[in-house]
């Protein structure tokens, strides 16, 4: 009940943090100041309600809380409730807080009524009954005595301006008033706007008062948020290990699982470790779910090393240094980078950056380039993180390469795990299920029966996937992985020897045209894409010849 309580003072709270730099900056409006301000109205009773706990870091945050007071009474005092985007232009300032500016803003709706008491005044003091207070564009406000009168005219008035029938006259009240009344519009906007600046810069002032309570109220947000999913949710309390031990029993997706309805989310197991459970190999087809497992195998690994609760039935979590990922794929058109450029850079900076107490996601590593090398590179980057010398990172490695799965047993610490699909005629199941094991198949031509492509294309894409088949591949792997698995002594050639099956470029050509072109070239002043065409049709020749 009272993180209940907590969340929902905590609700209305703003961003002090950014609006406290706003203030700082002098970009804050009145409606800045006055978001601040009721924010701060919400941290009193907050501070009240962590009273009662007893946890040490709870009792912290209650000691860091300071609820600011003095800067609320200040902005509630000098601010109007509803004020104008403008800035410059008045109607800022509460009645009240400011003499001048009560007495100018009176100025503007009754400056008649002074004028009218003035009037009054006047003549019931000099007793002439014909003296008007008048006005006009030349003179401003003046009084005006017929000449019948004008020996009653007091010492204190100060003739401005003799008429055929009168005398016009000022006062220094009536000289006050004018200035009261004609500049009382632009006086009080000025003013305002100086006394906006003057409450804006004393809450700058205490900046970092505001900047240490902000951080104990998002600290606070974060702890009653995670609390809150925690137990909506059904997430447990991770045990945590520095032994390299990562063991999620029936793990979730924290989002994922809020978008399918029903409680219909397939939980998934996953156990990686030091020694003979350091890299999973994760084949399946695609849409089966391998991405979004090895997502939240490094979303729980995260959750649970910031202090969350996890979604699965129990999770021992190891203590990573870093979590990489490479998933997905996208290219940077504007620095001229391919998807597969991009690609390979995050794959360098893993591998040079990785140590092994990293956890790492690798989501179908070279798939943009040809069959052979991206299987080659992908094959290499396993063994490079496999070799526990090189660097013996934890690893989730999905791929559409299934001879892949050869290295299971071929390098230590390797494992396959494929994703369970339930075949129904020429349709297909997702399980979504993570079983020991993997996949042989693909399923790319169902997959893409299920995105809709027409039954024209599916057709003739099953006629062509039984005459182009993978098995010299798949065959070519084994033979590697073979050759691995069994160690033998390497014979170690002379640099003299040629190896008999491979042909230099000369043992092709027919004549010594291409030799003689070769040594004519004058390299050095040869632009690059010069010396692309030149070898191109050296090439283009030479396939003629053969």
């Amino acid at each position: 009940m009272t993180r209940e309580e907590i969340r929902e003072y905590l609700q209305p709270v703003y961003d002090l943090e950014r609006l406290a730099g706003r203030i700082s900056y002098k970009t804050a409006n009145p409606r800045d100041l006055l978001a601040f301000a009721a924010s701060l109205r919400m941290l009193p009773p907050i501070k009240q309600q962590l009273a009662d706990f007893k946890g040490s870091l709870l009792k912290e945050l209650y000691d860091e809380l300071d609820t600011l007071d003095d800067l609320e009474a200040l902005i509630s005092s000098a601010i109007i409730e509803d004020p104008p985007l403008v800035i410059r232009e008045g109607g800022i300032i509460k009645d009240g807080y400011n003499e001048d500016v009560d007495k100018l803003r009176r100025s503007k709706t009754e400056g008649k009524n002074w004028l009218a008491e003035l009037e009054a005044k006047e003549r019931e003091r000099t007793g002439i009954k014909t003296l008007r207070v008048r006005y006009n564009k030349v003179f401003g406000y003046y009084i005006e005595v017929t000449n019948s009168f004008k020996d009653m005219v007091p010492d204190d008035y100060t003739r401005k301006q003799t008429l055929t029938n009168a005398e016009r006259f000022i006062t220094q009240e009536l000289k006050e008033l004018e200035d009261l009344i004609l500049g009382a519009e632009d006086k009080l906007a000025a003013l305002e706007y100086e006394l906006f600046c003057d409450v804006r810069d004393r809450v700058a002032s205490q900046v970092e008062r505001i900047q240490k309570t902000a951080r104990a109220v998002a600290l606070l947000d974060v702890i009653a948020s995670l609390s809150f999913v925690a137990e909506r949710q059904n997430y447990v309390k991770p045990q945590i290990n520095e032994r390299g031990i990562l063991d999620i029993k029936n793990g979730r997706h924290p989002v994922v699982e809020q978008m399918i309805p029903n409680d219909m989310f397939v939980a998934n197991d996953v156990l990686l470790d030091n020694g003979k459970n350091r890299i999973s190999i994760i084949t399946g087809p695609n849409m089966a779910g391998k991405s979004t497992y090895m997502r939240q195998v490094a979303l729980i690994a995260l959750m649970a090393q910031i202090g969350s609760f996890v979604p699965a039935k129990s999770a021992n979590i190891c203590i990573s240094d870093r979590i990489f990922t490479r998933v997905g794929a996208s290219d940077d058109l504007a620095s001229g980078q391919s998807t597969f450029m991009v690609e390979m850079n995050e794959v360098a900076n893993i591998l040079r950056h990785a140590t092994k107490k990293s956890l790492i996601i690798l989501d179908e590593i070279g798939r943009g380039t040809s069959t052979y090398d991206g299987m080659s590179i992908a094959w290499a980057v396993v063994e490079y993180i496999a070799d526990a010398r090189q660097l013996g990172a934890k690893t989730l490695f999905a791929t559409h390469y299934h001879e892949l799965t050869e290295l299971e047993g071929a390098l230590n610490g390797v494992n396959n795990y494929c994703i369970a699909v339930k075949e129904q005629g020429d349709d297909i199941v997702f399980l979504r299920k993570i079983v020991k094991g993997g996949a042989d198949r693909s399923y790319g031509i169902q997959v893409a029966k299920l995105a809709g492509v027409p039954d024209r294309v599916i057709n003739r894409a099953k006629e062509l996937v039984e005459e182009l088949t993978d098995a010299d591949i798949a065959a070519r792997a084994r033979e590697i992985a073979q050759m691995q698995s069994t160690p033998s002594k390497k014979r170690v050639s002379r640099p003299d020897e040629v190896d008999a099956n491979q042909l230099t470029l000369f043992d092709t050509v027919k004549d010594d045209s291409i030799i003689e072109e070769i040594k004519k070239l004058e390299i050095a002043n040869m632009t690059p894409l010069d010396a692309l065409n030149t070898l191109y049709r050296m090439q283009a020749t030479l396939k003629n010849r053969i």
